[in-house]
């Protein structure tokens, strides 16, 4: 039974800050370069040979093509031929975009796209000098936008393994099949310090201990990059790294995605920028800009971070790249004019949408003098410093195409070690574990046949959901790996999606946890694993009852509460995001005909694991370092199930849909007369075909969902009845942010709270293609409280052929405004 305790946002906030201003009276934005470790890049990146050379090429290239260097393109948006225009410096392929529109081309398809974007690059006839594109791809953990490559743990099971040599070694395993597919550049590693496990990049960083993350960051980026040396390039089967994301992202209030770290200087140098000093002396070529602001300054703006810090002190001479449209969040700036980042030490924009505009804009800003010389110069020598280093001035049409080395039979053995050794072992009661020869094994839960959950975002699409086993036939789910190990011993294993078996098992393994997300979609406001309809502890508590020893093995990108699942397992393990090779759960928790597995669990907490939903994490537990082995085992006691909140009042009653995603515990689907079907991600058709959606870039990445009516269907988000009467008695809107695309051919219908009304005159008056924003008093929708003590459906959109819009958000909003009441339908 989860116990409640009230814990007011409020008196969380005021922590918060007091415990970040404890070091510093006054936080402040501007570093004092005296305060920070001094560090330098390898001469053999800027050595005198190469810096001569740079100063030959900028005495050729004219202001239009040394601008354009600047300038980093989306291949969404961007077509080979606008090169021959428009002298770009980059282009990359953001998470969900693909060779020729195709997210699940093959390595041949990205190997001949890029070859025909670079070849256009160097037609570029309007100068005394071509230069070739630089082509960067999120590779954060394999190549994991091609279908069939090496997918290994995300860097949280990384952590977890305590391993410099294995992450060396997963870098350069990863670096052949990126090069293997006519790619140079990855942005990897990641080196954040996550502090607050609510950020939904958690799983991105090592660990939230800076020792860890000091000690992986040269191993990755010389796994990458090999060493660097004079005179030479990086070797065929290499590629540049990039650390990121400079700074402070995995420090922000409350875990927000993209928000402020209100911290001090000496916590900042401390924690959050540790990985960065190894990184730079192992010869790192990029650093990425992080989208996080420090105390309320964004970092694509800080001067004294980017260029003070980074590139002075730190000794830097690769390039700074921006993140996907990050540069728009800096202060008076927009996404396609901010000379601002570039003059605080930016060297490449990424706008990956924005980049003709920025292009014009930014040019302008050279011309007029807004942006120095000096700085455009620079800029662009630490670009062709890195361009240099990858051969691509001397052969920027080298083939480096080796298909064969996408998920070669040796990266594959080496994801099944990294996932083995990244298992942390949390409770093995009455040594349940590891599973005996012979034993009748049911194996069930969510994620015990799903590549995708224990895969997590960033694998084929941005996030993740969508991922099948026709996207790595030589990938390996966990029921898979456990059944071929349960058999091989002499034993019987059986499937189940519910818990029902043919005959009673032996033991039971549970495969449950969070299912893919990636960045601010994965954002959450409690620890908590499952506040409400808490499915995967039913499922146990099922099984318990039926006195079958329960094995939970909880697939997650962060440390969450789960005492309740603990206290109703036997057995207990984390195992994050391990990948595709699920052999490598079986190599530890089954043992062989003699009776011994072959191989113990030796994975560490990366994190501290919470004894309560609260963040941060006061008194953990199980702290960071904690794991059982078969040769330590020790007895857990029951543990509290107080959730250490009111899990009622931290739930989401207000916020249904932003960001391009529905918001906890709320769920989005869509409908026709073939039935209903769930919205996760990427592009969704409803059982018919009548209603289709999509995700949209309006102002922000993937900021919006566009739905395309083709007849009649239905848009819905519900969830677990939530109590509204706070916002009624505030008088309280729904207030919906939509763009009309195109307007039907019938009635437009609104309901909430299952009462409806018509939307057509509204619709009719907005303008098409315009974001426009309805609020309708909830006083509309009901005339006592006792109408909002129960609401379960949020919004529901009901549309006919012709229709299109794109949402933005739908909230409960305190305007303080009434506007009147739409006519009611009933």
């Amino acid at each position: 039974m989860r116990k409640q305790l009230i814990v007011t946002a409020g008196m969380v906030l005021l922590a918060a800050c007091v415990q970040n201003q404890s070091e510093d009276a006054v936080l402040n934005s501007v570093a004092q370069v005296e305060n920070w470790p001094e560090a330098k890049s390898p001469e053999a990146l800027s050595d005198a040979a190469t810096e001569k050379r740079i100063d030959g090429l900028l005495a050729q290239m004219t202001l239009e093509q040394k601008v354009g260097q600047l300038i980093q393109a989306d291949i969404g948006s961007i077509e080979p031929e606008d090169l021959l225009i428009y002298p770009l410096g980059s282009l990359l392929a953001g998470g969900n975009s693909g060779p020729y529109g195709n997210e699940r081309g093959s390595a041949a398809d990205w190997d001949r796209m890029v070859r025909e974007f670079r070849t256009a690059s160097l037609q570029y006839d309007k100068g005394d000098v071509a230069i070739p594109i630089i082509f960067g791809v999120d590779a954060v953990h394999g190549h994991n936008n091609i279908p069939g490559a090496t997918i290994f743990p995300h860097n949280i099971g990384l952590g977890a393994a305590r391993d410099s040599d294995l992450v060396r070694r997963i870098g350069v395993a990863t670096a052949k099949e990126i090069s293997a597919s006519g790619i140079e550049w990855t942005f990897a590693p990641t080196l954040a310090v996550p502090q607050d496990q609510r950020w939904g990049r958690t799983y991105e960083g090592y660990s939230s201990d800076p020792a860890i993350v000091v000690d992986y960051a040269s191993a990755m980026v010389y796994g990458l990059q090999g060493e660097l040396v004079s005179g030479q390039p990086l070797q065929a089967e290499k590629v540049a790294a990039t650390a990121k994301h400079f700074l402070a992202d995995g420090g922000t209030l409350n875990g927000k995605d993209q928000g402020d770290a209100l911290i001090g200087e000496a916590e900042l140098v401390k924690t959050h920028a540790a990985g960065y000093p190894p990184a730079i002396e192992a010869g790192a070529l990029t650093a990425m800009a992080s989208f996080s602001s420090w105390n309320g300054v964004k970092n694509h703006g800080n001067k004294s971070l980017l260029t003070d810090v980074l590139k002075d002190r730190m000794g830097f001479e690769g390039f700074v790249v921006g993140d996907w449209n990050g540069h728009g969040q800096v202060n008076g700036c927009t996404v396609t004019n901010c000379p601002q980042a570039i003059n605080a030490g930016l060297d490449m924009f990424m706008a990956p949408d924005s980049w003709k505009e920025l292009y014009k804009n930014t040019l302008q800003s050279a011309q007029d003098g807004t942006i120095p010389m000096e700085r455009i110069d620079d800029a662009v020598r630490r670009i062709l410093r890195v361009k240099i280093k990858l051969g691509l001035l001397d052969d920027p049409m080298r083939d480096r195409s080796n298909y064969l080395a996408i998920g070669a039979a040796d990266h594959l053995a080496l994801a099944r070690e990294a996932v083995a050794k990244s298992l942390v072992l949390l409770k093995n009661n009455g040594s349940i574990l590891p599973i005996q020869p012979g034993a009748n094994v049911l194996v069930t839960g969510p994620g015990a046949n799903s590549l995708a959950m224990q895969s997590g975002g960033w694998t084929i699409s941005w996030q993740g959901t969508d991922v099948t086993q026709s996207d790595f036939p030589n990938g390996r789910t966990i029921w898979q790996g456990l059944s071929d190990a349960i058999r091989t011993a002499g034993g019987r294993a059986e499937l189940s999606t519910n818990g029902d078996y043919e005959s009673k098992p032996d033991v039971v393994i549970v495969i449950f946890g969070e299912h893919p997300y990636a960045e601010f979609q994965g954002d959450v406001t409690t620890l908590d694993y499952q506040p409400s309809g808490a499915k995967d502890l039913a499922l146990l508590n099922k099984l318990k009852s039926q006195n079958i020893p329960v094995v939970s093995v909880f697939l997650s990108g962060r440390a969450m509460f789960t005492s309740p699942e603990i206290n109703a397992s036997d057995a207990f393990v984390a195992a994050w995001l391990p990948g595709t090779q699920g052999d490598g759960l079986a190599d530890v928790m089954v043992a062989q005909k003699s009776g011994k597995s072959s191989r113990d669990f030796t994975g560490k907490l990366p994190f501290h694991w919470p004894a309560d939903a609260n963040s941060p994490i006061e008194t953990p537990l199980f702290k960071r370092g904690y794991g059982l082995s078969y040769g330590n085992p020790v007895a857990l006691s029951p543990l509290s199930e107080d959730p250490g909140i009111d899990l009622a009042k931290a739930m989401n009653v207000a916020s249904f849909f932003s960001s391009g995603r529905v918001q906890k515990p709320w769920s989005l689907s869509i409908s026709d007369l073939g039935g209903k079907r769930p919205v996760m991600s990427g592009s969704v058709e409803s059982p018919s075909g009548l209603l289709s959606v999509r995700p949209i870039d309006v102002t922000a990445q993937e900021d919006g969902k566009a739905f395309v009516w083709s007849g009649a269907g239905v848009i819905t988000i519900d969830g677990p009845l939530a109590n509204m009467t706070d916002q009624y008695r505030k008088a309280s809107a729904l207030t919906i942010d939509m763009r009309i695309d195109a307007l039907g051919a019938g009635d437009t219908v609104l309901a909430f709270h299952n009462r409806r009304i018509s939307l057509t005159r509204w619709l009719q008056q907005a303008k098409i293609g315009k974001v426009r924003s309805l609020q309708i008093p909830l006083q509309c929708f009901g005339t006592a409280e006792s109408d909002f003590e129960s609401v379960g459906n949020a919004f529901r959109l009901e549309g006919e052929a012709g229709l299109a819009l794109t949402l933005l958000s739908v909230k409960i909003d305190d305007s303080g405004e009434s506007p009147p009441c739409p006519v009611m339908l009933d």
